[in-house]
């Protein structure tokens, strides 16, 4: 089989190997594998990882639009929920009154927040 290595296909393509390790791990272009592990990039993916930079360009979206876009055709509960979200429209919860409404949530927004702050641990100078 005619195939390049990820460096070869890197240098033909104009993609880093960790943009082309980043493509395959979100599904965009699955290259074969040797008997020994290697990634081979033969004419189809060549053509895909072609075909992939002109999407992008001529549509001015990013590899992340496009494997999230993949991922909603492949996931029914993601796709449902994304759907369900655009059309809702936004109103006061039944308990709560209409001019309670900003209140009530900013403090929703401060307890998430609050939770979310508690769960990521806070730089150090190790870890900044």
């Amino acid at each position: 089989m005619d195939a390049l290595t990820i460096h070869e296909a890197a240098a033909t393509t104009g993609w880093s190997p960790r943009m082309l390790r980043y493509v395959e791990r979100v599904g965009l272009v699955e290259p074969a594998r040797s008997a020994a592990g290697y990634r081979l990039y033969g004419p189809a993916e060549l053509q895909r990882l072609r075909t992939l930079r002109e999407l992008l360009d001529e549509y001015d979206i990013g590899l992340s639009d496009l494997a999230f876009a993949l991922r909603l055709r492949r996931e029914t509960d993601l796709r449902e929920a994304t759907d369900a979200w655009l059309e809702a429209e936004a109103q006061p919860p039944a308990d709560v009154p209409a001019s309670d409404w900003l209140r009530f949530e900013r403090e929703k927004h401060q307890r998430l927040l609050a939770a979310l702050a508690q769960r990521t641990p806070t730089p150090t100078l190790e870890t900044a």
